[in-house]
């Protein structure tokens, strides 16, 4: 009989790129949470056009998993299968023109208020308190503050599996609340912000206050993925918590903080299994104790590791 043939490695068998292409690449050092297994494949595109290229000349069958600077993301310890795409400086640009702000979606969400505030455009400030990329705020209609990323959005631009350029406008890409109903395949590369004018020093203050409570109500030193579960209609997600008694609620080395409870906090070696199954405790906790069942605002990625938990 003959032996089986081996399957050819799938950074072998991907098209060629200009960015880089590396296999078995750690993905626990990109996440705030420090936890997780590689990708089998990780894929920093040059640009536009480069990834554009990758993907339409991608085998159909290769999963394809976008990820920003890993903030709103837990990466299950298996690691994830396939290639997994990171945009980086290629595609974190922000222009300036009157109102408007083109802004690639690799930039930091930080850097964009911090742009617009300097240039006396306000309407960004909430993003100088929600860590990640514009590409995330964009697929999560991120909002803070009384202020969001729908309402700010005039077009996007967005590449599809097939390699597809598409610009549209913020009417079709379905806001809801943190939702956006932009086809699943997506993968964002640019935004058209409007915004409105005001004082830089106006701005300036406006921000320094939201990022003097977010300093206090949130554990923004710890290694946390941020606001775990969406707010229920009418509720909020952090209240339903506490009133459940999961403030302080721990699972190894995973806690629920005991400073804002609606946030996971790696307290030093924790797992991603220990940190989702943490998450899983919580949500059966606040439906026994209040009838309301929690959704994950956190992405969870990835093949559980060999125990086979989360």
């Amino acid at each position: 009989m003959m032996p089986a043939r081996r399957m050819e490695p799938l950074i072998d068998r991907l098209p060629p790129v200009r960015g880089r292409l590396t296999a078995e690449a750690p993905l626990a050092p990109t996440t705030w949470f420090r936890v997780g297994g590689p990708a089998e494949v990780l894929f920093r595109p040059a640009d536009e056009a480069d990834l554009a290229d990758f993907l339409g000349a991608l085998d159909g069958s290769v999963p394809v998993t976008v990820i920003g600077v890993g903030s709103n993301l837990l990466v299950r310890d298996g690691g994830v299968d396939g290639v997994v795409v990171r945009l980086g400086r290629g595609f974190a640009g922000v222009a300036v023109t009157g109102r408007r702000l083109r802004v690639g979606a690799g930039a930091l969400d930080s850097t964009v208020a911090e742009t617009a505030a300097a240039a006396g455009v306000a309407g960004f400030e909430y993003l100088c308190g929600v860590p990640g990329t514009i590409g995330g705020a964009l697929r999560m209609n991120a909002g803070a503050y009384g202020q969001g990323t729908a309402t700010i959005t005039a077009t996007a631009r967005a590449i599809d599996r097939q390699g597809r350029v598409h610009e549209v406008a913020r009417e079709e890409l379905g806001f809801a609340y943190r939702h956006a109903s932009a086809p699943a395949d997506w993968i964002f590369t640019a935004v058209t912000f409007v915004g409105t004018r005001d004082e830089p020093a106006a701005i300036a203050r406006r921000m320094a206050a939201i990022r003097a409570e977010r300093e206090q109500a949130q554990p923004v030193r710890s290694r946390t993925g941020g606001s775990t579960f969406t707010n229920p209609p009418g509720a909020k997600a952090w209240q339903l918590i506490d009133r459940a008694g999961c403030r302080g609620l721990r699972r190894g080395a995973a806690q629920v903080s005991e400073q804002h409870c609606n946030f996971l906090i790696n307290t030093g070696g924790a797992t991603a299994a220990e940190l989702e199954t943490l998450g899983e405790d919580v949500r059966r906790c606040v439906l026994d104790a209040t009838g309301v069942q929690l959704a994950w605002e956190i992405q969870r990625i990835g093949r559980p590791g060999p125990g086979g938990q989360p």
